[in-house]
């Protein structure tokens, strides 16, 4: 959609979406006037922004504030639904980007809006719809999935397969040596460039791959197995440390 087609001006509340990609089809980078909240009924998505990554997977949202560049790259085939918020009734769902729980509710207004088209304030329902919608996104639980990426190419060549291959089971040194430097060089540069450790930073990359996967629906044992674990007990403990609940709470949800 163009910034023409999105002009703040045109009279419109909302504006949606509905388009299906093919795994690995990415839409570089680019902006859009309106706020965007991203959602994919299927699949999930990597969505690069301000120097960040966040993997919405399917019972998860972001929300992308007007004139934020962002990239976003398919993980599975995803349908993607999406609305376009107007920037004269966005601003309670802040100026920075973030993931939310779509739960129920969202999830079925999001679908009748997308068979609507627009909601416009010309109809009165159609105005109580759009305010109803911000309230939901704004109150809608918020969670952590997102992985600040380096700037050093060193490093982010690592970063990029840790998050690609959860489960590789090689020992950082032999990953810093493929990555082009010796290990030492990037523990020094992962907790100045992101704020996390490299030990750290692939932990996160892993429990969020696990809450994508959860997401989906998928069986405790086989995510652990799928995030490099031997021990369903430690992944569990993992899980619970980085996100409050243990992984069959999270997928049941």
């Amino acid at each position: 959609m163009s910034a023409a087609e999105l002009d703040a001006g045109d009279g419109f509340l909302v504006r949606s979406l509905a388009s299906t990609y093919p795994d690995g089809f990415q839409l570089g980078d680019h902006d859009h006037p309106w706020g965007q909240l991203v959602y994919g009924r299927t699949g999930a998505m990597l969505v690069t922004a301000q120097g960040r990554r966040w993997l919405a997977p399917p019972t998860r949202a972001i929300w992308l504030p007007p004139m934020r560049p962002h990239a976003i790259r398919m993980r599975g085939q995803v349908a993607l639904r999406t609305l376009y918020i107007s920037p004269r009734i966005a601003a309670p769902l802040g100026e920075a980007p973030w993931v939310l729980e779509v739960g129920p509710l969202l999830r079925e207004l999001i679908l009748h809006i997308l068979a609507a088209g627009m909601l416009g304030p010309q109809e009165p329902q159609q105005a109580r719809m759009a305010a109803v919608l911000v309230d939901l996104i704004a109150a809608a639980p918020r969670q952590d999935m997102a992985l600040p990426l380096p700037l050093d190419p060193r490093a982010l060549a690592l970063a990029e397969r840790l998050q690609a291959a959860p489960d590789d089971r090689a020992g950082l040194p032999a990953l810093a040596r493929a990555a082009g430097a010796s290990l030492r060089t990037l523990q020094r540069i992962f907790p100045r460039e992101t704020g996390l450790s490299l030990e750290a930073w692939r932990q996160k990359a892993r429990m969020i791959h696990a809450a994508a996967r959860l997401s989906s629906g998928e069986a405790v044992t086989a995510v652990a197995l799928d995030c490099g674990y031997d021990s369903v007990s430690a992944f569990i403990s993992a899980f619970h440390r980085q996100f409050g609940q243990t992984p069959g709470r999270y997928r049941a949800r």
